[in-house]
């Protein structure tokens, strides 16, 4: 099977490489319906490639050639230490020896935080895997980035390692409960039966990374609790691993609140998007945070990007295209001297961030 996007110009020197690879190996590299073989032709435009039997042959621009055959190695010393390999890898990894021809993808997207249910969960990007690192070099650590990009699953994942590993007693998920957008009124139930919906994310993403039988009688024991940020107050938390989850919808009160309940032998990770608040009035505390502590030690400020997204590749795009958006409106605004737009709720929580 042969496939090729472009053809290099004569004036381009040319190469060729070829690999053998044994045949499951092969299955695993190329990826159903040839799908990661077609990630990898996107990454190299001007390279060519034949597969047949088991071995692929690169042909094409010398220096794209020699970066396709390149990922392709570190790829397969992925696909042999039991790596599922997915088209977010396959980019990340094109990404990362990109910036850095002497880096090692296979050694930076390899390291499993946990396992559960036969499924590895490890940072995919070199955003994320920097984001990991942070959490262990690190007593509070700010996760910022937009949707999509594991900010609160890794931090999760974390909490659960650090916890199967007595590092810590007990795991404490939190989250303000702030409606996104809507107004959902007067919900019946008692008080858990109101704000179980807002921590509805937390608990399935436990679910995931733990045994489902196990996690009930966990949140029994108190071993791992969920709650409204509004619950911390008063609160010295010793021993723990806690997580704020969706922090740009804290008030800088209430950010100021929660990040003082640190007590001995806890680590505290704080997640959120700044370009998502829901607050109806006032200014995100995560925003102003970044202004008062980032000078402080042992406090790491992480920022994830559109390149970190590891949902659909759509996300990226659209958090991209949002970006460029926002930028253009801003500078129109500034351009034609004329105040900021509040005709949508969007525009009007955008400008009520950047202040």
């Amino acid at each position: 099977m042969e496939r090729a996007d472009a053809t290099p110009t004569p004036q381009t020197p040319l190469t060729e490489a070829r690999l053998h690879i044994d045949g499951i190996e092969m299955v695993r590299l190329l990826g159903p319906q040839d799908r990661l073989l077609t990630t990898i032709e996107r990454q190299f435009p001007l390279v060519s490639v034949l597969v047949r039997g088991n071995d692929i042959t690169l042909a094409g621009d010398a220096d794209q050639v020699d970066a396709a055959r390149r990922l392709v190695e570190e790829l397969l010393v992925m696909v042999r230490s039991g790596h599922d390999l997915t088209p977010i890898e396959v980019n990340s990894s094109a990404r990362i020896l990109e910036n850095d021809r002497g880096a090692s993808p296979a050694e930076v997207l390899s390291q499993a935080i946990l396992t559960a249910r036969g499924k590895s969960v490890r940072p995919k990007t070199q955003g994320q895997k920097a984001y990991v690192d942070a959490i262990d070099e690190n007593t509070i650590v700010f996760g910022i980035g937009p949707a999509g990009t594991g900010k609160t699953y890794l931090a999760m994942a974390k909490a659960v390692q650090a916890l199967q590993r007595k590092e810590v007693e007990r795991i404490i998920l939190t989250r303000p409960a702030v409606e996104a957008g809507e107004r959902l009124g007067y919900l019946p139930g008692t008080l858990t039966d109101k704000i179980d919906p807002y921590l509805r994310p937390l608990y399935d993403a436990l679910n995931e990374m733990m045994d489902p039988e196990i996690v009930p009688k966990l949140l029994a024991a108190g071993t791992i609790e969920v709650a409204p940020l509004a619950y911390m107050r008063g609160r010295t938390l010793n021993n723990s691993f806690i997580v704020l989850d969706e922090a740009q919808n804290t008030t800088p009160e209430q950010m100021k609140m929660f990040l003082t309940r640190l007590g001995f032998g806890s680590k505290m990770v704080v997640t959120g998007d700044i370009t998502q608040v829901d607050l109806p009035t006032g200014t995100s505390g995560l925003q102003v945070v970044t202004r008062i502590l980032g000078s402080l030690d042992d406090i790491h400020f992480a920022t994830l990007t559109s390149a970190d997204v590891v949902r659909h590749t759509l996300v990226g795009q659209i958090v991209d295209a949002y970006t460029r958006y926002d930028q253009v409106q801003m500078a129109e605004r500034q351009r034609s001297g004329q105040g900021p737009d509040y005709s949508n709720d969007r525009d009007r929580r955008y400008n009520r961030n950047k202040r």
